[in-house]
């Protein structure tokens, strides 16, 4: 792949990464680590330092809550979950994003992708 169809790629998964993180959220409290597991096996995000400036601004906008909880093997942990104004952007976004890819879908593959 070429560089600049890499950095392509790049900043449209950064993109989609944000709505990802609230749909992981949906279905229960998670903490960082378990967030980079989870977004790494889909080769969303390389590591763990994309998370935390990605959770704080997403805390910052009053899209996710956080708490800390006791763990039962090590230091306490920073759960995160999911704000009643994150669901309502993550339903925004799933509704555009059904729409959207609908329609690269038909471009890209019913069309035969030409101009």
């Amino acid at each position: 792949m070429a560089p600049d169809e890499r950095s392509s790629l790049v900043h449209l998964r950064r993109g989609l990464v944000e709505f990802c993180v609230l749909a992981l959220l949906r279905e229960r409290e998670r903490y960082a680590v378990e967030l980079v597991e989870v977004l790494s096996r889909h080769d969303l995000i390389a590591g763990e330092g994309t998370i935390y400036p990605l959770l704080s601004r997403l805390r910052a906008r009053g899209l996710v809550t956080s708490a800390w909880q006791e763990s039962p093997s090590g230091p306490p942990r920073r759960y995160y979950g999911l704000s009643g104004d994150g669901a309502h952007a993550l339903a925004r976004f799933t509704s555009d994003w059904a729409a959207l890819s609908r329609s690269v879908d038909e471009i890209t593959h019913e069309e035969g992708g030409t101009a």
